[in-house]
């Protein structure tokens, strides 16, 4: 029995999907409702029912990253149609939602959160001096290798929050100074506070030093530090791991509303309780970033765009393992779901390439949505909208669904039973079943 690599998984979905700078980024559409985690959990008692036992033909590495790209997107998919949907089940919705912009979206990001029905369309000038910066503290680089530590029982005190705790490590005989230090880190980690830890290599001169980082950034006027640590008792391990010392102090945003100066202690705020904004780096001297709203057509374009990015994303996935997956049933059935709509989508101003992906038209949606067939064109819409609906919620619910596989056995016809573990091979990605 072949057994995937954990490791070489969670590598890939870290390296790809997790972070800030990563594509696809998790917002306020992946938190959902009782009812909502009900229905998925209802998908998949029935998908679990319906599917027959199987063997895998492609190599274990490989499935898991089509299986991680497939839910990832699905994600993606699945957030950009309820983004379409927070006015109701109507796209057109969109054309009279108030959408705020910013002219320099890489530095700044805004979104309307006010009053739908305010008649006033405020704008403003806003420039970014500084960013919002967590605490951090690096410990000293230690020989990797070395050993440093002498075996028994240490602690540190930890303050944070206004509370303190006590922290207790064990240095094993044996243990090198990177076992140590990893161990400290996945302590600090399973603590559950406001606090993330690592331990850093420098690959060159073979040392490693531990660091740790507070999740809140900026500091109050009457706050010296966002943590503290101390070292109690164990003062000769503290000066050796050398994480006491605050190397980088948290700092407090800065930024410039119509030439008037403000400060924040995060990098997402409010202002007047109508534009959320996230700042995400300084902007040229003289240049602030101009916040307004977009023109009604402009809001609609956008809006199709970002559902035709996410089917070309679902499309790169197919060609991607097209050749690890036989009969390509996933490239089938996108294309398949364009076919399906004939000719309807090209007079949205949506074309289909050779590849089977899809482009939109600007000039032609706006044309389109403004004319005296708007209802028409906004049908159209919706029902392309609600089919990639129906493709994202099917995908997430059973990726396996669409690699290339030899069924061994179908379920009997009419005395089926839910097997728990049937799509376990994705959630918990804890072996290949191949026979």
């Amino acid at each position: 029995m072949a057994v995937i690599n954990n490791a070489s998984v969670y590598d890939y979905y870290l390296n790809t999907y997790a972070g800030d700078s990563a594509p696809n980024r998790p917002n306020r559409f992946d938190s959902h409702k009782k009812s909502e985690l009900r229905d998925v959990y209802g998908r998949i008692l029935k998908a679990n029912r319906e599917s027959p036992l199987y063997k895998l033909k492609v190599d274990p590495e490989s499935m898991t990253r089509f299986a991680i790209d497939l839910k990832e997107n699905a994600r993606h998919m699945q957030n950009v149609v309820s983004a379409l949907s927070t006015e109701g089940d109507d796209i057109e919705s969109i054309f009279y939602k108030k959408v705020a912009v910013s002219s320099n979206p890489d530095a700044v990001g805004v979104e309307y959160v006010g009053d739908k029905d305010s008649t006033e369309n405020p704008t403003f000038d806003l420039g970014v001096k500084r960013l919002a910066t967590p605490q951090v503290n690096t410990g000293n680089f230690l020989p990797a290798t070395g050993h440093d530590f002498e075996e028994g029982t240490y602690s540190f005190d930890l303050d944070i929050g206004g509370k303190s705790f006590e922290f207790q490590y064990n240095v094993m005989y044996g243990d090198n100074n990177y076992d140590v230090q990893q161990r400290i880190s996945r302590l600090i980690n399973s603590s559950n506070l406001a606090l993330s830890s690592r331990v850093l290599l420098n690959n060159d001169n073979r040392t490693s030093a531990l660091q740790i980082v507070s999740k809140h950034t900026g500091l109050a006027e009457d706050e010296e530090f966002l943590f503290r640590i101390t070292s109690g008792s164990n003062w000769k391990e503290m000066n050796i791991l050398g994480i006491n010392e605050v190397t980088e102090p948290a700092q407090s945003s800065i930024f410039t509303l119509n030439d008037a100066e403000h400060s924040s202690l995060a990098n997402t705020f409010t202002i007047n309780k109508a534009f959320e904004v996230s700042i995400h780096g300084t902007t040229p001297d003289g240049e602030p970033a101009h916040i307004g709203f977009k023109a009604n057509t402009e809001a609609i374009a956008d809006s199709v765009e970002e559902l035709v990015t996410s089917f070309n994303g679902f499309v790169a996935v197919g060609q991607k393992y097209q050749n690890d997956n036989g009969h390509n049933q996933l490239l089938n059935e996108l294309h398949g779901l364009a076919r399906s709509f004939g000719d309807e989508l090209s007079q949205v101003g949506i074309g289909l390439m050779g590849d089977g992906s899809m482009f939109l038209d600007r000039e032609v949606i706006a044309d389109a949505v403004t004319s005296e067939d708007a209802k028409k064109a906004f049908g159209i819409l919706n029902k392309f909208k609600d089919a990639l609906e129906r493709e994202a919620q099917k995908t997430s619910v059973n990726p396996m669904n669409y690699v290339d596989k030899v069924t061994v056995e179908y379920k009997h016809p009419t005395k089926t039973f839910t097997a728990p573990y049937a799509t376990s091979i994705y959630s918990g990605l804890l072996v290949n079943q191949a026979l």
